[in-house]
């Protein structure tokens, strides 16, 4: 392994540092907002909504403030998945199975799995409701409820991934897929798409792109394929330093991007991808495809939308330093869900873990909270089979980065941290 590869795996991300440092102060009799105490089962000291990457690192660390039996999650999926394999999956590199574990696994011991779907908050009640008609009370609530994905606001879809030659790597249902039409390609058009909506993870949608660029390369078919990036955006990334090197990467291996394209129909029958023109109100173009990924729309879930607890775009509305609810001070936010001004990526919830942390320890001291979350993100490029470039950055889209190199250079060192390292510090660490 050469330095760099040394120091990149025996380093780790900036947003793994906070694995030093596991915070082991225990709670202070002082709460804001507090509810009356019920029954077993019925109140908990911290409750958390959601399991995915923000709800069970949260829960993790609260078990060791409060004590495991005064910590719940509420989460009706019976699997965890680490989502960023995804990418690695539908371009072959990995197993599906490779990204999940049963939900049970990942839940800190002794701390309550309530399998159910929470269906309204109301923080003045210290409480939420759930699906199976029950109230939970709490005196801190952690909102870890993801986003939602919305195939269904594409005509045709969900329906269409019935037919072949089309997958996404957003859903666990429909990751294979994308396999299986990049296995499958013969020539025409390769079509990858990025909506007109907020996403996670945002560099995913060309990441697939590049992948299938190598594979058809490797496989002699690249002459027979015209690949086209079609996207809602203006730029290509959102940070100069790294766009600059993907428009290069895209000039040279002969990728077209089409800007301010969004996905509004697909007609998997005629494998005919029909896209709006942003800057043509009412203009439609329809595309022949023999390869289609799409990344679907996507939303704040049901359940923030109009909730006392969220902003008037339904996302968890909290301070952007502190993660703090603005309005209730025993409620916080972390990930996707909320209206953090950055990339939604797992390691962006890695770095507001560690301020969250910091934060609600200040909050049950009655303490005003003192560690600010700076918009840190990370996005590990992935631009062919052994390549990545790590994009890493703030809220004000400025490198933010780790490593004394040129992240915006390929390197076969950072593809194998995003492969095989990260997700071992995702299991054995982060969730931890």
């Amino acid at each position: 392994m050469s330095a760099v590869g040394a120091v990149a795996f025996c380093s780790g991300l900036r947003s793994c540092v906070w694995l030093l440092k596991p915070g082991m102060q225990r709670m202070s009799s002082f709460g804001l907002h507090t509810a009356t105490r019920c029954a077993a089962k019925d109140y908990y000291e911290v409750l958390v909504l959601g399991g995915g990457t923000g709800g069970i690192a949260m829960s993790a660390r609260m078990k060791r403030k409060v004590g495991a039996g005064n910590v719940a999650v509420v989460e009706p999926s019976k699997t965890h998945y680490y989502q960023p394999l995804w990418t690695l999956v539908g371009g072959g590199a990995k197993q599906l199975a490779a990204s999940a574990r049963p939900m049970q696994s990942v839940i800190p011991t002794g701390v309550e799995w309530i399998k159910s779907e929470v269906i309204a908050l109301d923080p003045d009640k210290n409480c939420v409701w759930l699906d199976n008609g029950t109230k939970v009370s709490y005196k801190y609530l952690i909102i870890a409820l993801g986003i939602s994905l919305h195939y269904d606001k594409i005509k045709g879809l969900p329906e269409g991934f019935n037919h072949p030659k089309i997958g996404s790597n957003y859903s666990a249902q429909t990751v294979e897929k994308t396999w299986k039409a990049l296995q499958d390609f013969k020539e025409g058009n390769a079509i990858f798409t990025f909506p007109n909506t907020p996403v996670k993870c945002a560099g995913a949608p060309q990441k697939i792109m590049y992948l299938s660029d190598a594979y058809l390369r490797k496989t002699g078919k690249r002459s027979k394929a015209n690949i086209m990036f079609n996207t809602s955006l203006g730029v290509i990334f959102g940070v100069k330093k790294y766009a600059d090197a993907l428009l290069e990467i895209i000039k040279d291996r002969d990728l077209a991007v089409n800007y301010k394209r969004n996905l509004v129909e697909v007609r998997a029958d005629k494998q005919e991808a029909v896209f709006e023109n942003l800057d043509k109100p009412g203009v439609t173009e329809v595309h022949q495809y023999e390869m289609l990924h799409v990344t679907p729309p996507m939303g704040p879930p049901a359940v923030l939308i109009n909730s006392p607890v969220s902003d008037e775009n339904g996302w968890v509305d909290v301070d952007k330093e502190t993660l703090q609810h603005k309005k209730y001070p025993n409620v916080f936010g972390i990930g996707d869900c909320t209206n953090l001004p950055t990339s939604k990526t797992a390691a962006a919830v890695a770095a507001q873990s560690a301020v969250l942390d910091k934060t609600i320890s200040r909050v049950m001291k009655n303490e005003l909270p003192v560690k600010k979350y700076d918009g840190y993100t990370s996005c590990p490029l992935v631009t062919g089979y052994n390549k990545v470039i790590l994009a890493e950055f703030d809220y004000n889209a400025q490198p933010l980065e780790t490593f004394p190199i040129d992240q915006s250079k390929e390197r076969t060192t950072m593809y194998h941290m995003k492969a095989d390292m990260m997700p071992l510090l995702y299991w054995n660490a982060l969730l931890k």
